[in-house]
């Protein structure tokens, strides 16, 4: 590539500022990890509906993604402090270089990794004690007609809920990127682009949110009982991604 492309994305991907928080905090526990981060970008989070969280912390917490990074280092840090057990949190295979993150993290298979791995690592993560947080649409959330909300959601998250009977935790966290991403996603799909070239502006996004204010609302469990045969897995993903964005009307 043009020395002058690879100096945009270097300036637009923040490699400088990424590279010097991992090197000064990569030998710290996860949690630590995550607070430093909030405290990089200066993040508050504000919370409603905690009661809701069950007293059995074997849940999987759905929630939508506005952010595309923030969000789920928040909701990691909330579910963890309020969760006996603690959490961990389904992940690229790209985020698995996050190395003091490891231990938290559930790989998937989306960029060529170890796949056997990542079944084996999901397996024993499931059929553990911890919270699973799960991002089902498995995409920062776009802009249609006007409207931010996430694509369509995968069944993933039913279907593991129902093989290790873990019951539903549904979140909804408020939040946007710039207008310039939006854009760029929708031109992109216009132009009948496959690859999500968007995502190069992530980093950037992320550190056009410092000081923002995380709220994220808490709705009530769903048993896995729930979600019997008389819908289809994907049908029931759909169910819940409403219910997650019908937590938004109710505050």
């Amino acid at each position: 590539m043009p020395g002058l492309l690879i100096r945009y994305l270097i300036r637009f991907v923040h490699q400088k500022e990424i590279n010097e928080f991992i090197i000064q905090n990569q030998n710290i526990p996860p949690l630590e990890f995550v607070d430093r981060a909030l405290e990089l970008f200066e993040v508050n989070i504000k919370t409603t509906g905690l009661d809701n969280l069950p007293e059995n912390p074997r849940v999987i917490v759905v929630a939508n993604h506005p952010l595309g990074g923030l969000d789920g280092v928040g909701l990691t840090k909330v579910v963890s402090d309020n969760l006996d057990n603690g959490a961990k949190i389904m992940a690229n295979d790209l985020l698995m270089n996050l190395v003091p993150m490891r231990p938290k993290f559930i790989g998937v298979n989306k960029h060529g990794g170890n796949v056997k791995s990542y079944i084996k690592d999901m397996h024993q993560s499931f059929s553990s004690k911890h919270a699973i947080i799960f991002f089902p649409a498995g995409l920062i959330s776009r802009r249609r007609k006007g409207v931010i909300k996430d694509l369509e959601w995968k069944r993933t998250f039913i279907k593991k809920a129902v093989e290790y009977e873990r019951d539903i935790l549904p979140v909804h966290i408020n939040g946007r990127v710039s207008g310039f991403f939006y854009r760029l996603a929708n031109l992109r799909k216009f132009l009948g682009i496959r690859q999500n070239i968007e995502m190069l502006y992530l980093p950037n996004e992320m550190f056009k949110q410092r000081q923002q204010e995380l709220v994220m609302t808490f709705g009530k469990p769903i048993s896995w009982k729930t979600f019997t045969t008389d819908k289809q897995p994907e049908e029931w993903a759909q169910n819940v991604k409403e219910i997650v964005y019908g937590l938004n009307k109710k505050m």
